[in-house]
């Protein structure tokens, strides 16, 4: 049965797993007796997984020429079917939604993204669990097909670390390539990632329902933390009495997606670099360091109007800016409760811009986070660094070993593309927006927030919240595209795109 599962492709089992995990949102209606929204799951499941094993039994002999290739294409293919399928369900349960908006909430939670067009009270709570169980689901993909699908093939960031072309491969890739076909190579990393991605989300759980909070939401921000997708169904994280436990056992977790090394697989990709050398996790902590205190220490030196200095004020605004900060750098976007007190500290006007620019950084390569990356962030720093150091000594030798210097013109040569290629679709997609008569601002906050997979940011950015579900369908079909696009990154796309790998 096993056997004959691991034959169809890649997109059939998505899409089997996609009906079967339907039963987990039904099953907690029928427990809450909201019998219409159980009934709309269980049998939007039931149909699904039909529909499903029809198109598997046609299928299931199809052998592809380029199994790297169809796995990519299967890959890109997930974020275009798959949310059509997880909207059935919200239209069924909700008759006075469109087809649109459902839509555009899956691919929200399914990218990671957190962007949501409903106002929090208007969903029942099984559908809240259906959000945030999707963008769990929506990490775990990404998780898995970062190593098994992307990193053979030089993607995702791998082409930082390699300095080859991306799509080609990379000879430093070779065992794990040479084991394994596509497919077994997603097997196997999905079970090696599973049993630690469900563990922590379990832990979390229990954590935060010991610090006090209910059930229901602390299983959602456990899911959402996890796979950053920064859902929620009270539109955040508490805001009142002792929040600062649960804060905390968010700002932990929140740690593995700063470096891939924190993950099952990661080691497959240049094992020689320990943990404490990783140049991501050194560069997320420098950020950690300088941010806060800037702007802790802007208090006295930019804003001595603000409330006299007190011992819990201050700690409270050092906090506030510290989980707020890894927060948005890990694109969670999970705003602290002591957010509001490290504004009033600091006295800075428009903190959005220094969140935006840290969704922009994003997280770890192979990790759930979005935004550019801190590897090839790091990469285009050394390769500055290593310029500056030409300017005083025009004939050093920069040294460091081999794979430092093929970081430093290689890796941040691609690096710099990847870069360029995030300028162009954020002036692409603000246009696109403005041509459908969105203000600039708004749409300026809205492509950031969709391209570095950071919903929240919208929220925070914005002085007034963003009416999105006002929006025209034009609108909301490219707020989508950029979703996908961020979540996927370009360069897989135009490798998808790009004749030679029809030919291979």
């Amino acid at each position: 049965m096993l056997r004959r599962l691991s034959e169809l492709p890649l997109l059939v089992l998505l899409m089997g797993i996609t009906a079967l995990s339907m039963w987990l949102p039904a099953a907690h209606a029928a427990i809450l007796r909201d019998h219409e929204t159980g009934r709309a799951f269980f049998y939007s499941g039931v149909i699904l997984l039909i529909l499903t094993a029809m198109i598997g039994i046609a299928t299931v002999h199809q052998r592809a020429r380029n199994p790297a290739r169809a796995n990519l294409a299967a890959l890109v293919a997930a974020y275009v079917v798959l949310p059509v399928l997880m909207a059935l369900p919200l239209v069924q349960a909700m008759p006075d939604t469109s087809w649109v908006n459902a839509w555009l909430e899956m691919v929200s939670a399914f990218s990671t993204t957190g962007l949501t067009a409903y106002d929090p009270p208007r969903l029942p709570d099984s559908i809240h669990l259906w959000r945030a169980q999707v963008g769990w689901m929506g990490g775990f993909f990404i998780l898995v097909a970062a190593v098994a699908i992307l990193a053979p093939m030089t993607l995702g960031g791998m082409e930082v670390m390699s300095g080859r072309v991306p799509g080609r491969g990379s000879e430093g890739l070779s065992q794990i390539t040479a084991t394994a076909d596509p497919a077994r190579r997603v097997a196997r990393q999905a079970a090696a990632i599973f049993p630690v991605y469900a563990g922590i989300t379990v832990a979390l759980w229990v954590v935060l329902l010991m610090a006090g909070t209910p059930n229901l939401p602390a299983f959602i921000h456990a899911l959402s933390t996890i796979s950053t997708s920064g859902i929620s169904a009270t539109g955040g994280l508490p805001t009142e009495g002792h929040t600062f436990p649960a804060e905390l056992a968010i700002f932990l977790v929140l740690f593995a997606a700063l470096t891939r090394r924190l993950w099952p697989g990661s080691f497959n990709y240049d094992p020689g670099t320990g943990l404490r050398d990783d140049p991501e996790l050194r560069m997320a902590l420098a950020i950690l360091l300088t941010i806060p205190a800037i702007l802790f220490l802007r208090h006295w030196i930019a804003a001595p109007e603000s409330e006299a200095a007190n011992l819990p004020a201050a700690f409270g605004a050092l906090w506030g800016t510290l989980f707020t900060t890894l927060s948005f750098l890990t694109t969670t976007g999970f705003t602290s409760a002591d957010w509001v007190t490290a504004r009033n500290w600091s006295g800075l006007e428009t903190p959005g811009l220094v969140l935006a620019g840290l969704a922009i950084f994003g997280g770890g390569i192979a990790t759930t986070a979005g935004g550019v990356k801190l590897l090839r962030v790091y990469a285009l720093f050394r390769h500055g660094e290593r310029e500056l150091e030409r300017l005083i000594h025009p004939n050093s030798v920069g040294g460091a070993g081999q794979s430092a210097r093929r970081l430093r013109r290689e890796g941040a040569y691609v690096a710099w593309i990847f870069f360029m290629l995030f300028a162009l679709s954020i002036a692409a997609f603000v246009a696109a927006l403005a041509l459908v008569d969105i203000p600039f601002e708004t749409a300026l906050i809205l492509t950031l927030s969709a391209l570095s997979t950071c919903g929240p940011l919208a929220d925070v950015a914005s002085a007034d919240p963003i009416p999105l579900a006002q929006f025209s369908v034009a609108a909301k079909t490219i707020i989508a595209t950029a979703m996908v696009i961020g979540r996927l990154e370009l360069l897989a796309i135009l490798v998808l795109l790009a004749p030679d790998s029809w030919r291979q």
